[in-house]
């Protein structure tokens, strides 16, 4: 049975294949079609699972599960009074878009089902999360009409219990205070949760004005300070007086008191969090917590509740934002045509997304006249030429095998680097990432030697969670300022190329982890294809590029390729060929609309979709 999942029109748009359960692919259409946070129907998505399922058609596809119910949702918008300041199109008054694009614009025919917003953010996680039964909690801005909801699983059954309904949100809260700091909502929360260690919580009374603890589940927004339907910000002019200053302007400098800010929001979220799962684990007793939804990507929270809270383990779905809901909506579908569970195992490892291979890549550096050192199999001598570099305290493009899906890099499209190098954070988010200097890096360890530098005592995968760093090194790069770092561990079984690696450089260094951040610079997605790596590499700073079984050294691209904004328009192109050529193949009615966006654009036109 090949069941296909669909998240659009909101976020960042997500397509995904379940054949008899077990999930093969799993892609975003922003990796594709290089638009940040790309919201469009994920046509180019579409086609790689065709692909990825054995080349099939869309006639060979049982079902397409969408990941919320656009009637319900329509019905809370217009509640809210939206008008024609947000969007003067109107566009978004259409709850017959989503079966519709899909049937016209995918060829589609056959049977559509739609599950509710948070349905699918808990099935995304319990179904995936290897646990026969479990509580289960999502937490987001809004979904329809419910912003948390608390649930249990058993089995193939999943039910939720209770629910926290719009305007009382803890991810709108998050999201509005990260408006109020100067960043991009839906995009730089994690920036706020990553500034907040930096201050002290002086303002925890302030954000205990904002958010109001309720009975049982429910919490409640003081909505004086508040406004969810106007395009321009989240608040009202109450806000920056009830906190002393005015809205950051972005780019502009962080003071103390952002930082104060920031830390003062995650305490309370945190505490929030907390209390809620206690009551949770009172209705929905068991060892084992699921997590989905946006604030579930809150890893410092994740620790918090782990560690103080009622559940001893606890599993966050790695795509936990509304992109993931399509993997939990192919689940609840398969639930409804099979009466059975989905696979029973524990999702092992993200790697769901397209993979090109050497002879590919070869042909690329030849018809580019690329200079590189071809390691086809002699992958010892990949390994070691890569370490050399990394020891030279040289920054590395990471390209291997099939991509991973979810907002982390995992060792497939990841930038490395020695994370012993003090001076290596610095350039990293100057040079390379292009970003504010406050911001952390991850590390990635080698899993049998995580006691030994990480004070946590289970894998960490997907790098959900933070844990305080216990090594007898000292590692500066990856080191947040108050001892934390969020860590992946890498295993044989999932990644053994880069498992390898990290050994290698082990063996070297004595020195078992790496710097391990996502293959892109600010503004842009993470890589997908080997075109993509080398334009990165060509418009950063990147010392050199292991793509596949090659190596290229800096010096080996073309001056006139280094910084070129020619090799940007090539890639531009590539990205509108593959929307001309997915559209042409999938079916021959496509439309070869997108909405209004051009090339060079950070993102799509902003909208009522842009906050809820």
């Amino acid at each position: 049975m090949n069941i296909i999942g669909i998240s659009a029109f909101y976020h960042e748009s997500l397509c995904c294949l379940l054949q008899d359960g077990e999930l093969v692919a799993a892609v975003a259409e922003e990796r594709f079609t290089r638009v940040k946070f790309d919201r469009r129907l994920p046509i180019n998505a579409f086609r790689y699972c065709l692909e990825a399922g054995g080349d099939l058609n869309p006639a060979d596809i049982d079902c397409i599960a969408y990941y919320e119910q656009p009637s319900k949702k329509l019905s809370r918008q217009l509640a809210m009074g939206l008008d024609a300041s947000v969007d003067p199109t109107f566009r978004w008054v259409d709850a017959g878009r989503p079966e519709r694009e899909v049937r016209e614009r995918l060829g589609y025919a056959g049977r559509f089902l739609t599950f509710e917003h948070h349905l699918s953010h808990a099935a995304s996680s319990f179904y995936y999360s290897g646990f026969d039964e479990a509580a289960v909690l999502t937490v987001d801005g809004v979904g329809e009409w419910a912003t948390t909801t608390y649930g249990r699983g058993c089995g193939a059954a999943l039910e939720l219990l209770e629910e926290v309904r719009f305007p009382n949100s803890l991810g709108l809260l998050y999201s509005a205070i990260t408006d109020f700091l100067g960043f991009r909502v839906l995009s730089d929360e994690y920036k706020v949760m990553g500034l907040a260690p930096y201050g002290v919580p002086r303002f925890k009374e302030e954000m205990a004005t904002l958010l109001r603890p309720g009975p049982a589940g429910q919490f409640s927004l003081n909505m004086e300070f508040f406004d969810f339907a106007q395009p321009a910000r989240m608040f009202t002019d109450a806000l920056p007086a009830l906190l002393g200053i005015p809205q950051r302007v972005p780019e502009s400098e962080i003071t103390h008191v952002h930082k104060d800010i920031a830390r003062s929001l995650q305490v309370v979220l945190e505490e929030m969090l907390l209390e809620k799962v206690c009551h949770l684990h009172s209705v929905a007793p068991s060892r084992n917590l699921c997590m989905a939804g946006g604030v579930a990507l809150n890893c410092v929270a994740v620790r918090r509740l782990r560690e103080e809270g009622p559940f001893p383990e606890v599993f966050v779905q790695p795509a936990a934002g509304d992109s993931g809901a399509a993997l939990g909506a192919a689940a609840l579908a398969h639930v409804e045509l099979t009466g059975e569970r989905p696979s029973a195992s524990r999702l092992e490892h993200v790697y769901l997304g397209p993979a090109y291979g050497s002879e590919r890549v070869a042909a690329l550096l030849d018809a580019a006249a690329l200079d590189a050192h071809d390691h086809r199999d002699a992958e010892e001598a990949l390994l070691e030429a890569v370490v050399d570099r990394l020891c030279a305290q040289q920054v590395i493009g990471w390209f291997q095998g099939r991509m991973e899906f979810g907002p982390r890099a995992l060792g497939a499209r990841s930038i490395l680097a020695d994370p012993r190098d003090p001076a290596m954070r610095d350039k990293l988010n100057a040079l390379v990432k292009k970003r504010e200097g406050f911001r952390p890096f991850a590390p990635a360890i080698l899993a049998e030697r995580l006691g030994e530098h990480m004070d946590l005592d289970r894998d960490s995968p997907f790098m959900t969670e933070t844990c305080q760093v216990n090594s007898a090194l000292a590692l500066p790069a990856i080191t947040h300022v108050d001892g934390s770092a969020r860590v992946q561990t890498v295993s044989h079984a999932t990644n053994p190329r880069f498992a390898r690696l990290i050994e290698r450089f082990f063996a070297r260094t004595g020195c078992p982890l790496l710097v391990n951040t996502s293959f892109n610079v600010r503004g842009e997605p993470i890589v997908n294809t080997p075109e993509d790596a080398i334009r990165c590499m060509a418009n950063s700073e990147l010392d050199a590029l292991a793509l596949e079984d090659f190596l290229i050294d800096r010096e080996g691209l073309p001056a006139q390729v280094r910084r070129s904004t020619r090799l940007k328009t090539f890639s531009e192109q590539l990205a509108r060929e593959r929307i001309a050529s997915a559209e042409a193949s999938v079916h021959p009615r496509l439309s070869s609309d997108i909405e209004g966006w051009r090339p060079g654009e950070e993102s799509l036109p902003s909208g009522v979709y842009t906050f809820v």
